[in-house]
């Protein structure tokens, strides 16, 4: 590294901000000092809050598995708040553009790495580090010079998070250059995050559902009293499969590490160090790579334009609009084959139908894990026909506006020469696959969490596809009698009118009259039972 250059690019960054803060004004400089005042207060605060902690809150009082539990939660709370910035930054946060740099005699690896430093002063970080070195500093008081071991780990960890977060963002980059890919990844990565963060919500249902289920004996007030002492004394005993996944999981090495300390023995701590150091260093690596890559313009993925004639045929033979849809004619198998690209190729629709997707699951299984015990079997088959109906209410602002999304095509169907008839055919035709994937994972769901008979479960289909017919009905109607045109990658509506939405309105609330003839075959199962 030189550092001349080093110092030199510095100089050049610095300068840069002052023209930025010049050009913002004086109102503007003065609120970026003091938004600058701000973060060196919120760092020393959460030093001094930390260092307390350490030295008064975990003395040596505090149990080796009380403090893995501790750091554990800390981790946790730092992972949550550092995902949701993540979401909200996916971007290549370059402090000093490469790209203008190439043709220069410096050295780039001196560049990325101060890209890599400046790209992490988030809100994050600046509240997490001065708490936990805090923390370091008042255990290194409180439990002796064992301690020191501990800041190394610490310090693994957070190179660790912060270099495969930069090589992340890098990826990301390189899938985001298509504007077309753009929002579609985003939203992967949003919906990703969010079963993963869901996932223990849903564990936490079913063990608590499983344990309902179990037969209960009438105990004595001194059984009880037993009971609870026992439950007491398991809380205090961690199983042993995750005090293993502690020696194996890296985001778990600091919890173990605090916890060996605690116990007299340094070596979990020194060893998860060195694995933190050796991971953020394997991180940094590939993301030096990739950021290369990307401004040599050799995208990971992207392949030579230049196909030979047998790639291009074989390119042609899988054409989607060339294939044809059984027991139709060409022209409605045509437009269905179209608009279902449509609905592959339009980020809002994906969307759209992925929320509602995820909600339902969600939502849905805490309210049945928590009240499956309440529903007799004669009302199950009513959970799958309300679910059906709530899917198809979920996808029903795209049922009922279906020449909204066509934009400049919606042109090409009133020109050409095929019948009405065959586009609104063609319409129901591609919103077919969706509808019955969406539900039948749905009643796949609902009956293995209700445990739904064979037969209440090929009721539940047969309600699937009326629904599906219903609901085409009525959307045919509704996009005819109520068109509305959607901004391009939004599902906000353009120049809708106050009598449009006022009518949209009572077609909602007409939707569940619609559905009543679903309710029908459950009704007489009731009946008849």
């Amino acid at each position: 590294m030189n550092w001349g250059q080093l110092k030199t690019i510095l100089w050049l960054r610095w300068r840069l901000t002052q023209n930025q803060w010049s050009r913002g004004g004086t109102i503007n400089a003065v609120l970026s000092m003091i938004g600058m005042i701000f973060v060196l207060f919120v760092a020393a605060i959460g030093t001094l809050i930390g260092l307390f902690v350490g030295i008064f809150a975990m003395d040596n009082t505090t149990s080796p598995m009380n403090m893995l539990i501790i750091w554990d939660v800390i981790v946790g709370v730092f992972l949550f708040i550092w995902m949701i910035s993540l979401i909200s930054e996916i971007q290549r946060s370059e402090t000093i553009d490469i790209g203008k740099l190439l043709h220069l005699p410096v050295s780039i690896k001196s560049i990325f790495f101060l890209n890599y430093i400046a790209s992490h002063f988030t809100f994050s970080l600046i509240l997490f580090v001065p708490i936990v070195f805090g923390i370091s500093l008042g255990l290194l008081i409180s439990h002796g010079l064992i301690m020191i071991a501990f800041l190394p780990l610490i310090m693994g960890f957070l190179f660790m998070i912060t270099s495969w977060t930069y090589c992340l963002r890098g990826w990301l980059i390189t899938l985001m250059t298509n504007q077309r890919r753009r929002r579609t990844v985003i939203a992967i990565v949003t919906f990703t995050l969010i079963i993963i963060f869901q996932l223990p919500n849903m564990f936490g249902q079913f063990v608590a559902h499983r344990h309902r289920d179990r037969p209960r004996t009438p105990v004595t007030t001194q059984d009880d009293a037993q009971r609870i002492q026992n439950e007491i004394n398991s809380l205090k005993n961690m199983p042993e499969g995750l005090l293993l996944a502690h020696k194996f999981v890296p985001f778990l090495w600091v919890g173990n590490g605090a916890k060996s300390l605690a116990e007299g023995s340094a070596f979990a701590a020194v060893l998860g160090a060195a694995g933190a150091f050796g991971l953020g260093a394997l991180g940094l690596r590939r993301a030096y790579r990739t950021t290369i890559r990307f401004y040599q313009g050799s995208i990971a993925g992207k392949k030579d334009k230049r196909k030979t004639k047998k790639e291009k045929a074989i390119k042609i033979k899988k054409n989607r609009l060339e294939e044809s849809i059984p027991f139709v004619s060409d022209e409605t198998s045509a437009l269905a084959l179209a608009y279902f690209q449509n609905f592959l190729r339009a980020t809002e629709i994906k969307i759209a139908m992925a929320s509602n997707l995820f909600m339902l699951l969600f939502f849905g299984s805490m309210i049945l894990l928590r009240n499956s015990k309440n529903i007799s079997d004669n009302f199950k088959p009513f959970v799958a026909t309300g679910a059906i109906m709530i899917s198809f209410f979920g996808l029903s602002h795209l049922v009922f506006n279906q020449f909204g999304f066509d934009r400049n095509g919606f042109r090409a169907l009133v020109l050409s020469p095929v019948s009405r008839k065959s586009i609104l055919q063609g319409k129901n035709l591609a919103f077919l696959p969706v509808s019955m994937t969406i539900g039948g994972i749905l009643i796949l769901f609902i009956t293995f969490i209700m445990r739904l008979s064979l037969l209440a479960f090929l009721s539940a289909i047969l309600q699937l596809i009326t629904a599906f017919l219903i609901i085409s009905i009525l959307g045919n109607l509704v996009s005819i009698l109520v068109p509305y045109r959607i901004a391009s990658g939004s599902m906000k509506p353009t120049k809708m009118s106050t009598l449009q939405a006022l009518m949209m309105f009572f077609v909602m609330l007409l939707f569940p009259t619609s559905m009543m003839p679903i309710f029908v075959p459950p009704a007489f199962g009731l009946l008849f039972a």
